[in-house]
């Protein structure tokens, strides 16, 4: 017996035998509807007193028959097949409207979400005869157009009288689909994960709601451009409280979908850590690759670790972000194969089971507690030398390395991206008179730093543990630089190192304009400098010389002080 779906509670018997006979209806390609399947469905509709709608395959035979209520109509989960980037669906929505009124915004929705070949609206008279149709396809987006000039991704035609719809279906789905793959062929040259659309939610209650969501926002924006992705748009949306099940409301969800079909985006990035829960729901309601802000943090640290240890510690990572979402049907994961958040040791992750994944998490984190008493055992024989440690923390992209590489001429990578810096760094400066510190650069810290992440590499901040001065640098040219600050200071607090002493040191004051400049200037006891510009670090030096004399007092080294840059040096000896 073929199936209905839908709204079927209180049909009378009669009524389903009426709707199970719609299933022997066949349609050609290139008609959109034909009088007989009008006739069926209007039927159907006068004894149901419901809209009533067939999903059509271009081989002509029906595939579902949808009975909805008097204004919608709530379409079956049909699967992903030929759902492909420059593909359709390969089927066609024909359904009824009670009221006459022609497509709706759910139509339109349902149509671009899905990649339906087209919807078609039957509006009925008052006495429940076809009186005239309207339908709706898509159309490709211009890849030439950089604008943001928005173009709708659908084309709507009719009303068009019952009985005078044109029969060139065919002809315009192989065009459509034509059309789709060369689009799909001039995007090929992009980056594997495209374009996307970042997604924020900020709750109204907290206090400077819309300048702390433009803020992270604009966090988000450079995360995803440093994991590779194109950002072509960005949805800032405040609410009195984050939606439990899809973060944003559906209605804004159905708005999102929809623009990213106008700027032919393929990913929507989420200013949140999704629950498992989240990530299904929003994954079901599209077929837009979906991936949160702990995805794309992930994939950024996958792509810089080098070291052993970092690679240990990202894979660590990814895994216990997985283990609570390899137990659910998750779309938005089953999809991470490639691309952002699907990189790193850690790719592999879905394809091994809940048992497996914990093993491996345990023996990662037995690896990782040796490597951690290794960096003990290490600390305590640099320090059993005498030569005093000094530390460079900060908010990432504060210019971190390049301030290494100028105090020491170290030359490691320095890159205007978050998180350039992933395994730490140690180099050696010397000052005169013999006198020298190891100066170490580390991974910068991130608001909401990943709680998981932050576990793992919990052993590379470790490494900050040892020193005797914390350079704490930061981006004074950021419009959020004292959240930044704050940021920093309370992960110092929880890394245990709030007790040695620092010296707070504003980078890129080169970028500041008249008014910031002479802000900063009222700041006591900072040190300011340009990276770039090694001339401006002579203050900063003399600050460290003053914060260790103590230091090299105890270790007997004592001679006269001048400040100069120290030359080139060979790398540390861990």
């Amino acid at each position: 017996m073929p199936e209905v779906y839908g709204n079927t509670t209180g049909l009378s018997p009669h009524a389903h035998r009426t709707l199970e006979r719609i299933y022997r209806r066949r349609i050609p390609l290139d008609a959109i509807t034909t009088p007989e399947l009008g006739r069926s469905l209007a039927e159907a509709s006068r004894e149901t007193g419901r809209q009533v709608g067939v999903l059509v395959h271009r081989s002509g035979a029906i595939d579902h028959v949808i009975v909805g209520d008097a204004t919608r109509l709530m379409l079956p989960d049909i699967g992903r097949l030929r759902a492909a980037q420059g593909r359709l669906r390969g089927l066609r929505l024909v359904h009824t409207h009670l009221f006459g009124e022609e497509l709706t915004r759910d139509d339109i929705v349902d149509l671009v979400r899905l990649r339906l070949d087209l919807v078609a609206a039957i509006q009925l008279t008052p006495e429940g005869e076809p009186r005239s149709v309207s339908y709706a396809h898509m159309v490709p987006s211009d890849p030439r157009n950089d604008t943001d000039e928005r173009i709708p991704p659908y084309r709507v035609i009719g009303p068009v009288l019952w009985g005078r719809l044109a029969d060139d279906f065919g002809d315009v789905v192989r065009s459509l689909e034509d059309e789709f793959a060369r689009v799909r062929r001039l995007r090929a040259n992009e980056a594997k994960d495209g374009r996307a659309i970042l997604v924020h939610v900020g709750e109204k209650a907290k206090p400077h709601a819309l300048a702390a969501s433009e803020d992270s926002l604009r966090e988000l924006a450079e995360l995803a451009r440093t994991a590779g992705a194109r950002v072509v748009d960005s949805v800032l949306q405040l609410r009195d409280r984050i939606d439990p099940r899809t973060v944003l409301g559906k209605g804004k969800l159905d708005d999102v979908v929809l623009r990213a079909a106008e700027l032919d985006a393929q990913t929507l990035v989420f200013d949140h850590e999704l629950t498992p829960t989240q990530a299904s729901t929003i994954s079901a309601h599209t077929d837009l690759k979906v991936i949160d802000r702990t995805q794309l943090i992930l994939d950024i640290f996958a792509q810089r670790a080098e070291s052993a240890d970092g690679k240990l510690q990202v894979e660590l990572a990814q895994l216990k972000y997985a283990l609570p979402r390899l137990g659910q049907k998750d779309d938005s994961l089953s999809r991470l194969t490639g691309g952002i958040g699907g990189r790193g040791p850690g790719e592999t992750k879905l394809e091994i089971g809940r048992r497996r994944a914990k093993e491996r998490v345990s023996h990662l984190e037995s690896q990782l507690r040796r490597l951690s008493r290794d960096r003990g055992e290490r600390r305590k024989k640099r320090a059993r030398h005498g030569v005093p440690v000094v530390s460079i923390v900060g908010y990432t992209n504060a210019g971190k390395s390049t301030l290494l590489n100028t105090l020491t001429g170290a030359g490691v990578l320095a890159e205007d991206k978050l998180f350039a810096t992933l395994d730490p760094r140690s180099r050696r400066l010397r000052f005169p008179e013999e006198r020298e510190v190891i100066i170490t650069d580390t991974v910068g810290f991130i608001r909401n730093l990943p709680k998981d992440l932050f576990t793992a590499f919990r052993a590379t901040f470790e490494e900050v543990q040892g020193a005797d001065l914390i350079l704490h640098v930061v981006d004074a040219s950021d419009p959020a630089r004292e959240q930044h600050i704050e940021t920093t200071e309370s992960l110092l607090v929880e890394l245990g190192l709030a007790e040695i002493p620092r010296i707070l040191v504003f980078n890129k004051c080169d970028r500041l304009d008249a008014e910031d400049a002479r802000l900063l200037g009222h700041r006591r006891g900072v040190a300011r400098v340009s990276a770039t510009i090694p001339e401006s670090t002579q203050g900063l030096l003399a600050m460290i010389a003053d914060a260790l004399r103590s230091r090299w007092e105890e270790a007997k080294i004592v001679g006269r002080y001048d400040v100069e840059v120290a030359a080139p040096a060979e790398s540390w000896a861990d």
